[in-house]
């Protein structure tokens, strides 16, 4: 189970595309699981920052409040795709979010 769920985490993830985010509680309503937020971090952090899965742009994922959760390397990774964060690090989820209903 949760394999085929990780996988569609992912699969959903892929599709968010460049120079937007989503949240983690989006992934999780898209994967169909409300409020499944922390599973859908707990997928992400399964697949480690390593070469198998350079597939999932999991730097596109921020929590509710336009944040990183995952450091610095999200942040560099998301700048260069044009995410702009303002002076708190946030970011404008009105601007760069991505509605994977569309």
């Amino acid at each position: 189970m949760t394999n085929s769920l990780y996988e569609r985490i992912y699969e959903i993830v892929r599709r968010i595309p460049k120079g937007r985010v989503a949240t983690y509680g989006e992934i999780a309503e898209l994967a169909g699981m409300p409020r499944g937020a922390r599973q859908v971090g707990y997928a992400l952090a399964a697949l480690g920052r390593g070469e198998p899965r350079l597939d999932i742009p999991w730097q596109r994922v921020v929590n509710a409040k336009g944040e990183s959760s995952l450091g610095t390397e999200q942040l560099k990774r998301l700048q260069s795709e044009g995410v702009v964060f303002d002076a708190n690090g946030r970011i404008d989820l009105s601007v760069h979010g991505w509605d994977g209903w569309e």
